[in-house]
């Protein structure tokens, strides 16, 4: 018999289990226990954990429009750039900048949208967003995100884990390990997805050095959510669940004696997909769906005919992308901690008005349905819904009709949970070049999503490679003006 076994023996026995006690204290400052708290799963890896401290928001939608929309076209109106169009740039703004494809001397590129100001903060979006623009009230606006990385991969590496680089658990995978899961049958961080794919894939939603039950979950958006989790022919039920329980001894022996925490993972894994063979069927099954319902987020609406995109087109792209956010909906009301909505591609190098109608059409409509519906059903208060890209785009042309990757500024918006609605968040300059007034890194931004989610960027830590890692590296501040 191991020592590790002798000594957990010795541990449970010894003083009323008193030592069992302190063991188990200590297995929970590691992440595989964790304190009891209402309705959560029924294994301790993902059981339910107290935010730092009361917030509003308790799960969060996060909308990844992969490949950078522009907002010099949707977020940011700069009059002054549509006057200069087609000069060229002084060379103080381009001196030791680096770009992904375009040249130094690539001329200034005005945007052919117009802009509106709407509700009662008058807030200005583009034309291109006649829906999101009736809900301006509920939204906040950043316009000064900026990131160092200017390539579409480190870039999204860095929006998703905060570090421009591989072995990082991605931002739901802290939540869900900060927080833990609220549903029984159904994993607490699903990834839904559109479009062609990111340059990033699952590097978007990995665990990295957490446990692997805190890695995005990625649904189907028809048939079987999840590949060969219905149960084999010829197996019924009681027979699938006598056979789980003896693999769940067999794992939990192993455990006891190599102490390893991503067996407990496992086990919480083979528990959950037994469960989910039941759940995960049902979200996706949209009958009990109202037709109001499923006309306001545009689920059976056709591709446009008038414009397309040759990187986010194809094949049901626009039912697709509204399909998922109402799953989306369905899923957090049935307590899941994190969806992610991943779309690709918003990257216009070229037919940039064609190919953003496009894609701006695709989302317009479900995701204003989308905080509609969360705000009817009482939701919205809970629920964090944020939009954002790698980087923005450049205010320079690439071609006659692209612009190339911008990281100094760009946009993204965010409502719901903790949100103060209809506020506008920085300034960048008269060309939409860099930021003038309250600049915000991609580490700002999550130490403030976190926030609003009721964490302490600074206390959500996992201790790795000797350090105690988080999520916003070794930067981050919380954007006050953001929170209401």
């Amino acid at each position: 018999m191991s020592f590790a076994h002798h000594r957990r023996e010795f541990l449970t026995s010894s003083a009323s289990g008193m030592g069992a006690a302190a063991l188990a204290s200590l297995l929970c400052d590691e992440g595989v226990y964790a304190q009891d708290q209402g309705e959560q799963s029924s294994h301790p890896v993902l059981q339910v954990r107290p935010a730092h401290f009361a917030a509003k928001a308790r799960r969060c939608i996060f909308v990844y429009a992969a490949g950078g929309p522009s907002q010099l076209d949707l977020f940011d109106p700069k009059p002054e750039l549509i006057k200069r169009d087609g000069e060229q740039l002084p060379e103080s703004y381009t001196k030791n900048v680096r770009f992904a494809f375009i040249k130094k001397d690539a001329k200034l590129l005005g945007s052919k949208r117009t802009f509106s100001r709407h509700g009662e903060c008058g807030m200005q979006l583009s034309d291109l967003l006649p829906h999101l623009s009736r809900h301006v009230d509920d939204m906040a606006l950043v316009r000064t995100l900026h990131t160092e990385a200017f390539n579409h991969h480190p870039a999204q590496l860095m929006l998703s884990t905060g570090v421009p680089r591989f072995g990082r658990p991605s931002f739901g995978s802290w939540v869900l390990y900060g927080l833990g899961s609220e549903s029984q049958s159904l994993p607490g961080y699903v990834v839904l997805s559109a479009g062609r794919g990111a340059s990033g894939g699952a590097t978007n939603w990995t665990n990295g050095f957490l446990p692997s039950s805190y890695q995005g979950v990625v649904f189907r958006n028809q048939g079987d959510p999840v590949l060969n989790l219905k149960t084999p022919s010829g197996v019924d039920r009681s027979l699938q669940a006598s056979s789980l329980e003896a693999i769940r001894r067999i794992n939990q022996r192993r455990a006891e004696d190599v102490g390893d925490p991503e067996i407990q993972s496992r086990i919480a894994s083979y528990e959950l997909a037994f469960r989910m063979q039941q759940a995960a069927p049902d979200v996706l099954d949209l009958s009990s769906e109202s037709q109001t319902t499923l006309a306001a987020y545009g689920v059976d609406r056709a591709e446009p005919t008038d414009v397309k995109s040759a990187h986010g087109g194809g094949k049901g792209v626009y039912q697709t992308f509204a399909r998922n956010c109402l799953l989306a909906r369905r899923l957090v009301e049935r307590g899941v901690r994190f969806v992610t909505l991943m779309h690709a591609s918003w990257d216009q190098h070229g037919k940039l008005n064609e190919e953003l109608t496009y894609n701006a059409r695709m989302a317009d409509q479900p995701l204003a349905a989308l905080l509609a519906d969360l705000k009817q059903r009482g939701l919205l208060d809970s629920t964090l819904v944020v939009f954002a890209g790698e980087f923005g785009r450049t205010p320079l042309a690439q071609g006659g009709d692209g612009r190339d990757h911008h990281p100094n500024a760009f946009s993204c918006w965010m409502a719901g949970g903790g949100v103060r609605g209809g506020t506008v968040v920085g300034q960048t300059d008269e060309l939409g070049w860099a930021p003038v007034e309250d600049p915000v890194h991609v580490n700002d931004f999550h130490a403030t999503l976190l926030h609003l989610l009721g964490l302490d960027h600074l206390k959500l830590t996992k201790r790795f490679g000797g350090l105690d890692v988080r999520l916003t590296n070794v930067a981050g501040r919380v954007v006050e003006k953001l929170l209401a």
